[in-house]
């Protein structure tokens, strides 16, 4: 039988943030294109093409509505997502979606439409975004407790929403006239402490079923996959046991990553950038350095993880090295797998298809 390592490793899942320019806040002055292409479809493209050519898993694509580091504008991260679902076939599409003071219905039906436009790789990471109520002319969400409430409330209306349309629900039977089977529909009768929603959705249910849930921390409810990091490798482990032992099913660890080019090293990259890396989301742990060494570091991590998320410093520079040095190794070791055409977000991070809620009661 295969020891849970080994087992981990067949699994292991290479994942990239694709927002802006990096993940540095000045990484705009080094990117490789005209300034006024950030925002182009032809850049986003080329940008999900190259990271779907190497073999990543997925990609996510942050976003809030409040201003980013010294770029002030993006694009809506579920339109960029369902943007570039129609030029690719194999990579996990993973927009950023806050769940603070957003519409849960709303969130749940451009999601179920994600993983339909993608074919089954559509991917949510539900984050929270409290500083931006005044923009929302919505009450503020101030403590801890009512940020966490908000997100679980929101995942599971989302969840119940997916669920209210069970697979055979569409019939399109012409002979009879019948579209729908409406016993196949259900009201989510959801009533939370800030909003309610009845459903059912307008969206069919989803190809994956659920679409997969990913969050920040070790102890988020209602996820399908964990983002964990530490300020060392052995406090990132540390962080993935946690996260195992509150119940969570895929474990990735979250890395920020400037490497050697050809003409320069990453040291030299991060002094002309500047050190005053900062953002919004909890991602200490940093590699700086050769793409073998990052391999190794890699290499490491899936004996205990079930994969990676990688953030760039700057994407133009350190995303052909990736492509070029770091996948194909991964690959040939059989650290990491490419995605194939066909497959879904949920097979690729050894998730299983969830059976409907709704269908459940009914066969008890």
């Amino acid at each position: 039988m295969a020891s849970e390592s080994a087992v981990r490793k067949s699994l292991f899942a290479v994942g990239i943030e694709l927002d802006g320019e990096g993940y540095h806040p000045r990484a705009w002055r080094r990117a490789g294109h005209e300034p006024t292409l950030l925002l182009s479809p032809r850049r986003l493209r080329a940008q999900v093409a190259a990271a779907e050519n190497a073999g990543f898993t997925f990609a996510t694509f942050d976003d809030s509505i409040a201003p980013a580091g010294e770029i002030a504008g993006r694009i809506d991260a579920i339109g960029r997502a369902s943007f570039v679902a129609a030029t690719t076939s194999t990579i996990g599409l993973v927009p950023v979606v806050a769940t603070t003071y957003g519409e849960p219905f709303h969130i749940s039906t451009q999601l179920a439409t994600l993983d339909y436009a993608s074919r089954g790789r559509a991917g949510w990471l539900a984050a929270d975004d409290p500083d931006t109520a005044r923009t929302w002319g919505a009450a503020p969400r101030v403590t801890e407790d009512d940020i966490r409430h908000e997100r679980g409330d929101a995942i599971e209306v989302a969840r119940r929403l997916w669920d209210s349309w069970e697979d055979d629900a569409v019939v399109r039977d012409y002979a009879a006239g019948k579209f729908l089977n409406r016993d196949r529909l259900h009201h989510i009768d959801f009533i939370g402490e800030t909003f309610s929603v009845k459903g059912p959705s307008i969206v069919p249910r989803p190809p994956q079923g659920q679409v997969v849930v990913f969050g920040y921390g070790t102890e988020q409810s209602g996820i399908d996959v964990a983002l964990v990091s530490g300020a060392q490798p052995s406090d990132a482990v540390a962080a993935v046991q946690r996260a195992r032992e509150s119940g969570a099913a895929r474990v990735l660890v979250d890395l920020t990553v400037a490497l050697d080019t050809p003409t320069e090293t990453a040291a030299e990259r991060l002094a002309d950038l500047g050190s005053d890396v900062t953002t919004n989301r909890p991602v200490p742990l940093h590699f700086s350095g050769s793409a073998a060494d990052l391999v190794v570091l890699l290499t490491e991590l899936s004996a205990h993880a079930d994969g990676v998320r990688l953030h760039p410093v700057v994407l133009d520079e350190d995303l052909p090295v990736l492509a070029r040095y770091v996948l194909p190794a991964l690959l040939r070791a059989g650290i990491a797998h490419r995605p194939v055409p066909g497959s879904t977000l949920r097979a690729n991070l050894g998730l299983s298809r969830p059976a409907n809620r709704y269908a459940k009661e009914l066969t008890r």
